[in-house]
């Protein structure tokens, strides 16, 4: 029987979220080490991928239960019991068809910062970034809505045989001064959020300019080639 949970997960405890041959901590890792300990040799599929230090709020994956689990609740009791750091929030059955990274339709990340230092307890979670101009942050971002070929807004090493990819939304809000920034699209290459967050916070601080950011967008001239913190960023939701 295939299933579909939503985890969640704090990054600053693991090195990523795919396995790797350099260490053991890692999300896949972890959660597939507490599965085979419940005899569920099944390996875990993702929505995606996270960097070392970024966090998820809903990343999706699936795996394959035997026929004797049964009860799901029982399951993701069981789980979160083994766990740290990570949290199975819902399990439910799926169709044997389900891909966790293919069936999805759009992503949901978000990018939360302050323009004060955080304190202790917040420097994992949230990121800092000086004063900027909203209003330039808000052009910025809306810049990069549409299809586009996203090749130089991408950490090298990506795995894909296309760039293309489609941004449906971009949103700034902030509160309480909270900041954030959420993107909302069909795929993300890789580190290309936060790529994108540095570019679109460079403009807002009139260390880039409009020209020269539609200039790499059009992959004519690359201008950033840094990325955004880690700490700040959040893979939020997954639509299907």
């Amino acid at each position: 029987m295939r299933v579909k949970a939503v985890i969640a997960y704090d990054g600053s405890a693991y090195f990523g979220f795919q396995k790797q041959t350099s260490t053991s901590q890692t999300v896949t890792y972890a959660v597939e080490k507490a599965l085979k300990s419940l005899q569920i040799n099944s390996p875990i599929v993702g929505s995606g991928r996270t960097d070392a230090g970024v966090h998820a709020s809903g990343q999706v994956i699936h795996f394959d239960l035997p026929e004797f689990w049964t009860d799901l609740e029982k399951l993701k009791l069981h789980l979160n019991r083994k766990l740290k750091e990570i949290q199975f929030k819902h399990i439910t059955r799926t169709s044997n068809d389900f891909h966790a990274r293919f069936s999805a339709k759009k992503r949901l990340y978000r990018y939360v910062f302050k323009t004060k230092q955080p304190s202790v307890f917040e420097e994992k979670y949230i990121s800092y970034y000086p004063e900027f101009n909203t209003e330039l942050l808000e052009k910025a971002l809306k810049t990069f809505e549409g299809e586009h070929d996203f090749n130089y807004f991408h950490k090298t090493g990506t795995l894909t045989h296309t760039t293309v990819r489609n941004i449906y939304q971009t949103n700034y809000m902030e509160r309480n001064g909270y900041h954030t920034i959420y993107f909302q699209a069909n795929g993300f290459l890789r580190s290309q959020v936060r790529m994108m967050v540095e570019a679109a916070l460079l403009c807002a601080r009139q260390e880039l300019t409009p020209e020269q950011l539609q200039e790499q967008l059009t992959c004519k001239k690359k201008h950033v080639t840094k990325l955004a913190s880690p700490q700040g960023l959040y893979l939020a939701r997954i639509l299907y």
